[in-house]
């Protein structure tokens, strides 16, 4: 049995692990906490007292050469407490929260007994801190450039909106201001215009009228459309005209004193007939409404046309347009052809008289330039206003009306009918009324009138309408032909010409009866 004991004692066994290693080692192994250490020795030998008294001092060093508190657990969490079981060669730790104080004095460690590492856990502490002030910064800068880019979008949107707005409201006050400033205004407004002025200083002076909105806007708009060369004087603006028709007024021209408004316009329409102007000088042709009135009536009118005390005094003031004037007996009115057509003015002291002389001054405008020319062709300017009255019915451009007006000269020259039932229509009393193809073609040419150019050779007594200055043209000028008929396509309205009657048949059967088939 000695022997056997020996041979186990010989052989080289690890040697047992020593009380101060198990509890370095375990403690090593407690990793994951942060550690408070409390030794509580239950009844130790005198001689443990003392080795324990040596272990407490070497977990201290232990304590302070390998950092317990390193162990990345807060604090505040647990204590590690280490027991000696006297019945077995080994230690216990158990755990507690460190807020449950042991209350026996005696089981517990003094303050100068525990090692914990206070700066590495305040470290660690400061470490976690600063990266919760850095999430936190990281979190104030989003939010902060979040807020930033919304008030940056909302400035943005804003600043759209009024460029938007700006624009469409600019827009629409430059077109009001281009627009009449009352379109339904009838009250004149009277201006002077200073000689010398050019579209800003006029555009002032129309602004502070009141004949306008605004007068930097007349400016740049009479400049962009080329407006020029207005003209100084006195003139009779309406809050109803548009900036257009301000322009082209300032370009014709004012007064050079004060005059009445024009209260409205009288239209005589070229190849309009005494009756007709008897008609038109009843309507207003200025106003938008077609049956606005003027203070004149068709009665109104007649009588100063037939007024031979008024007649004879015109006959004084033009006496080379009415020195061939036809007598009442040989024709229905006298002054029939002599009135020229055209648009005329009227104000609130505008008489009857007045207009009429005005038609009869500007018919003799018109021919004055044409006067010497008239008599150096052996003509009468009756008997040139006749045949230009025919010429302005048979043709409508001023090709065909100088080819017509050749035509009537050819027949005239060689004594054969004029042929026309413009005259006949008009001894009807209906010229100007409306006439069917069938009407036309089956016209009575047998009619008992001075008027019917079928029986009759040469002019009629006196013109049938007022010819337009081109007609008057045609007939003082007309074409070299050796025409004598002419017919027109009743469909397409050209004019066919032919120097024989059977070239002429062959025309009417061609571009006229076929259509009445």
């Amino acid at each position: 049995m000695t022997d056997i004991y020996n041979d186990d004692e010989s052989q080289k066994m690890p040697e047992p692990e020593t009380f101060k290693e198990k509890i370095l080692r375990e403690l090593k192994e407690a990793k994951g906490k942060q550690v408070t250490e409390e030794l509580d020795l239950k009844n130790p030998s005198d001689d443990s007292k003392t080795d324990d008294l040596s272990l407490l001092n070497e977990l201290k060093l232990f304590d302070s050469q390998n950092d317990i508190s390193e162990i990345p657990t807060e604090r505040t969490e647990e204590i590690i407490k280490v027991d000696r079981d006297d019945n077995a060669d080994s230690i216990i730790l158990s755990t507690a929260p460190i807020k449950e104080r042991l209350k026996d004095e005696d089981n517990s460690l003094s303050e100068s007994e525990l090692s914990v590492d206070t700066d590495s856990i305040e470290l660690s502490a400061s470490h976690q801190t600063v990266k919760e002030d850095e999430a936190l910064s990281r979190r104030n800068r989003k939010k902060t450039n979040k807020i930033a880019n919304q008030i940056s979008l909302l400035l943005g949107t804003l600043i759209l909106v009024l460029l938007l707005a700006t624009a469409f409201f600019g827009y629409r006050y430059v077109t009001s201001a281009i627009e009449p400033l009352d379109r339904n205004s009838t009250e004149f407004i009277q201006v002077e215009i200073p000689e010398g002025s050019g579209n800003k200083l006029i555009g002032q002076v129309l602004e502070q009228s009141g004949v306008i909105k605004n007068g930097m806007i007349f400016n740049y708009y009479t400049k962009f459309r080329n407006y020029g060369n207005f003209q100084s004087g006195y003139y009779n603006f309406q809050k109803s005209m548009s900036l257009d028709e301000i322009a082209q007024a300032l370009q014709a021209g004012g007064t050079a004193e004060p005059v009445n408004p024009v209260l409205g316009k009288i239209l005589v329409l070229e190849g309009y007939t005494i009756k007709q102007i008897s008609e038109a000088v009843s309507v207003n042709s200025n106003s938008k409404n077609k049956k606005e009135k003027t203070p004149y009536s068709s009665e109104d009118f007649l009588k100063v046309v037939t007024d031979e005390a008024f007649i004879a005094r015109m006959k004084e003031t033009y006496p080379r347009l009415l020195e061939s004037l036809p007598e009442a007996n040989a024709v229905k009115y006298r002054l029939e052809g002599y009135l020229f057509p055209a648009t005329y003015n009227y104000s609130e002291d505008t008489t009857m008289e007045n207009i009429v002389e005005e038609m009869i001054a500007t018919m003799d405008n018109n021919l004055s330039p044409y006067y010497d020319t008239i008599a150096s062709q052996g003509l009468t300017v009756n008997q040139l206003l006749s045949l230009s009255s025919l010429v302005e019915k048979e043709g409508s451009t001023d090709d065909d009306r100088k080819n017509i007006a050749s035509v009537f000269y050819n027949r005239w020259n060689i004594g054969m009918p004029l042929q026309s039932n413009i005259a006949i229509l008009y001894a009807m009393d209906k010229l100007g009324e409306k006439t069917t193809l069938s009407e036309d073609a089956s016209i009575n040419t047998e009619i008992d009138s001075p008027y019917n150019i079928y029986r009759e050779t040469g002019l009629t007594p006196g013109p049938v309408d007022s010819p337009s200055l081109s007609a008057i043209k045609a007939t003082i000028m007309p074409a070299q032909t050796d025409y004598l008929y002419f017919v027109a396509d009743v469909t397409t309205g050209q004019v066919y010409y032919a120097t024989t009657f059977e070239e002429h048949s062959a025309n009417v059967e061609k571009y006229v009866n076929s259509q009445l088939q």
